[in-house]
């Protein structure tokens, strides 16, 4: 039986890297999965204590590796590290920014392995106790059954196998439905992750706009006030040291124009981030709108799934009816057998006689 409620896979641990698959053909060169950075996500499966590695990129999965205690990640540089996929017969390589991030991952991987471990053994340990019980429990008597009721009870078991044929339809539309939400809740990760560093520097650059204003303010009082130095110069017409001064001015007016210039170019990035802020706002309302479709997708499923079972339990006890309502028209028959003889070997003795 399914439970009522599944806990969906969580995220753990991210962090974004280049990531790289090995040449098939050669085994020995590396060849780019994703053309930038990607987040690369840790995922546990509380119902089924799995492990997972996912990147997603776009639509594609472009990781999708279940950890197992075999796996071991290698450093192969400072900022470069691989690991060998026995299922996908492939080898993954993560390019970090810096050998801090190259660390956490390898550090995280590490102890995932160890978790997936202990998961395995006592995964192992529960199939032996399972195994141990299911070998002593006694046989079933077969089911004795007459022509009359035996074709209804071929229907009920006929309908049982359609029931069972049903239900395992039903759990695949769930497992890629599973499948679908944990790719929602990937994006949904990684979106909330920069949205997150977006709003960090949001408030850095507000909080550094007004001072910015200020500076500026008082760079162009400072121009204004050169200017003027340089125009009352040039109505004079003086010359010797006025031309050093004049030319000194003239630089550092220069240097205040430039500075003026530079200030507005970071003002215009600080309003195209706050576009794009606004962009990864909408982009993260719409993950959060398709995750909650997708919910209800598998609400709907885990309902069908329990009207599934249901059915099959109804359908059980309606065999389990039938048995015996078979085993009851045997003993009818062996008894009217019984009389039957009886009433035979009267007859022969009164022949006899």
């Amino acid at each position: 039986m399914f439970p009522h409620h599944r806990e969906r896979e969580q995220p753990i641990f991210s962090s974004r890297a280049h990531v790289f698959q090995i040449d098939p053909a050669t085994k020995r060169n590396w060849i780019p999965a994703s053309k930038h950075a990607v987040t690369v996500s840790f995922f546990y499966d509380a119902n089924r204590n799995v492990y997972r590695i996912i990147s997603v990129g776009g639509t594609k999965a472009i990781i999708n590796c279940s950890v197992t205690p075999s796996m071991t990640f290698t450093k192969t540089s400072q900022k470069f590290g691989q690991w060998a996929d026995s299922r996908a017969n492939t080898v993954y390589g993560l390019g970090f920014a810096t050998e801090q991030q190259l660390h956490q991952f390898s550090e995280k991987f590490k102890e995932v392995k160890d978790a997936a471990r202990l998961a395995r053994e006592k995964s192992q340990d529960k199939e032996l106790a399972n195994t141990a019980l299911s070998i002593a429990a006694p046989q079933s008597p077969p089911v004795m059954c007459v022509n009359g009721p035996e074709d209804k009870l071929f229907r009920s078991q006929s309908a049982d196998i359609t029931l069972s044929s049903e239900k395992e339809r039903i759990k695949k539309m769930l497992s890629e439905g599973s499948i679908c939400e944990m790719n929602l809740d990937t994006e949904l990760f990684t979106l909330q992750d920069s949205n997150t560093k977006l709003v960090a520097a949001l408030h850095e650059a507000n909080a550094n706009v007004e001072q910015w204003k200020k500076q500026l303010a008082a760079y162009q009082e400072e121009t204004d006030r050169l200017r003027e130095q340089l125009a009352e110069i040039e109505a004079h017409g003086g010359h010797g040291p006025s031309d050093l001064l004049k030319d000194e001015l003239t630089q550092s007016l220069e240097e205040l124009e430039a500075l003026l210039k530079a200030k507005d170019e970071e003002i215009h990035i600080l309003q195209n981030k706050k576009v794009e802020y606004h962009d990864m706002e909408h982009d993260r309302d719409e993950a959060i709108h398709r995750l909650r479709e997708t919910e209800m997708r598998n609400a709907e499923m885990e309902r069908r799934i329990q009207n599934t079972e249901q059915t099959l339990s109804n359908s059980l006890e309606e065999r389990d009816r039938m048995e015996s309502e078979i085993q009851r028209a045997i003993e009818i028959l062996d008894i009217k057998i019984f009389d039957l003889n009886d009433l035979r070997q009267s007859l022969v003795k009164l022949i006899d006689k």
